[in-house]
């Protein structure tokens, strides 16, 4: 006889295996289904590993500028591909069996193989070796994650058409990278790669870098690539893509060649919901998503889905925080996820934001304030040599709601997170101007920012004309 669960997760990256922790935290009997590594997309083909690479390659970014803080690095800074990609294994390593060992801790039974659903409430799993197993369950979500989306009609030899499945594991490095797509993906790749010595040229359809995030953001990283050397091209398509000669040959607007090693294909995730059953179930998706409401409910009563799979935030605090409300939702109890999600791109310079750009505040027409500061005029940041960057807040220009905070600097990553827990609890730009912040510290521009949205910063000079940005139009 099958066994039965009142909780089943398919799929353990970070949404499923905190879903499926969750649930067994809550005295729910528990399984979870992976068919590759724990931890998912984000342990082992992104997040993680990303940052790895980012950290070897930031360091040696930091070592060149050293002669600024009066230190002295006698010899060549060099580094060894194989030694980094051996560290960011290990730490893969690590993480993997600690998820391992929670499931263990709180008995969440593990199948090993690939699930696919088999008419309400059963799930048949498959390992690799073909072995076959199945059992059932009161609730079920589906945390089938994404992979990377290719371009229809290009090559697909991952050897020099890669996507970043493959990048983050090369065993040598390229002389020159193409990175198609300029968003989050493509410029952690643009950073890496460029101070490993890599030839880096990046090729974005968007009039910039980010084409998502705040504006301002992706024309100051642009301007710090380009100082670096990279080449950088905006506001134009690859035509064509063609592995040639053993390498690759791209044809860009203007009928102009680009020559290059390897091409890395960073224009987005697709959903990662074929072949699971679905349709056994009478689920239907759209464009490959399983949509849900603020409770992660499907549909089909008893089916939750989560993660990028669902299409609401492809991120992976996103899909982690989903995993609980679809649990207590599962188990009785009623959340919903409406929660603000902060984005962050680690390059070096970090980026961070949370809430409404002003090119939505724009679109959706709510007029508003800006409030600017530079990160270079703090003390703190003139004394650890980080100057570069800045904070700007938008708020409501009618009364002092807080609607976004947008980062460009050393540790934006960390520094978001005031302003994520403001917009969490709803409170007002003013709370957030009001707040003491420790000093000196970086974030200290965030609360600049937030006194400048109301003209009151005091580390600026009395400003002449009043940033607002109402409808369609910015004024400086």
């Amino acid at each position: 006889m099958a066994e039965h669960y009142q909780v089943a997760v398919i799929g353990a990256g970070p949404g499923g295996y905190i879903a499926a922790l969750k649930a067994a935290q809550m005295g729910a009997k528990t399984a979870v289904v992976e068919k590759h590594h724990l931890g998912g997309t984000c342990l082992n083909y992104g997040c993680i590993p990303s940052k790895a690479l980012l950290a070897s390659a930031e360091l040696m970014h930091r070592i060149q500028g050293a002669n600024s803080l009066g230190v002295s690095v006698n010899g060549t800074v060099d580094f060894d591909w194989t030694g980094i990609q051996k560290r960011k294994d290990k730490v893969l390593m690590k993480l993997r069996g600690g998820i391992k060992g929670l499931f263990g801790a709180r008995s969440v039974k593990l199948y090993s193989g690939s699930a696919v659903l088999d008419g309400t409430g059963k799930v048949n799993v498959t390992d690799a070796k073909g072995g076959t197993d199945s059992f059932t369950a009161d609730n079920i979500i589906l945390a089938t994650g994404s992979v990377p989306a290719r371009i229809p009609g290009w090559p697909t030899d991952p050897d020099v058409v890669c996507t970043s499945d493959e990048a983050l594991h090369w065993n040598q490095l390229p002389k020159r990278l193409l990175i198609v797509g300029g968003g989050v993906i493509g410029c952690e790749f643009a950073c890496m790669m460029h101070e490993y010595g890599v030839e880096v040229t990046i090729v974005e359809l968007m009039d910039s870098l980010l084409p998502e995030m705040e504006p301002s953001l992706g024309t100051a990283l642009q301007d710090v690539f380009a100082k670096r050397g990279m080449k950088i091209y905006t506001g134009v398509k690859v035509e064509n893509l063609e592995v040639k000669g053993g390498g690759v040959e791209a044809i860009i607007s203007g009928n102009q060649t680009l020559a290059v090693d390897k091409a890395l294909v960073a224009t987005g995730r697709r959903p990662n919901t074929q072949n699971i059953g679905i349709e056994s179930i009478g689920l239907e998706t759209d464009r490959g998503f399983i949509r849900v409401n603020d409770k992660m409910e499907t549909a089909v009563k008893g089916y939750y889905c989560i993660g990028d799979a669902n299409g609401r935030c492809l991120l992976a605090h996103a899909a982690s925080a989903q995993g609980q409300v679809a649990v207590e939702n599962a188990l009785g109890h009623s959340k919903e996820q409406t929660l603000p999600v902060p984005n962050a791109v680690y390059t070096f310079p970090e980026i961070a934001s949370v809430g409404i750009t002003t090119k939505q505040a724009q679109q959706q027409q709510i007029p508003v304030r800006i409030g600017d500061f530079p990160i270079g005029y703090l003390g703190k940041a003139m004394a650890v040599g980080e100057e570069f960057g800045f904070v700007r807040v938008i708020r409501h220009y009618e009364d002092e709601t807080l609607l976004g905070v947008h980062i460009i600097g050393h540790n934006a990553t960390e520094m978001i997170e005031s302003a994520t827990a403001m917009l969490s609890q709803k409170a007002g730009t003013k709370d957030l101007a009001e707040m003491i912040f420790a000093h000196p510290t970086l974030s200290e521009a965030v609360k600049e920012a937030a006194e400048d949205a109301f003209d009151s910063a005091l580390h600026l000079p009395p400003r002449k004309t009043t940033r607002v940005v109402a409808e369609s139009e910015e004024i400086n």
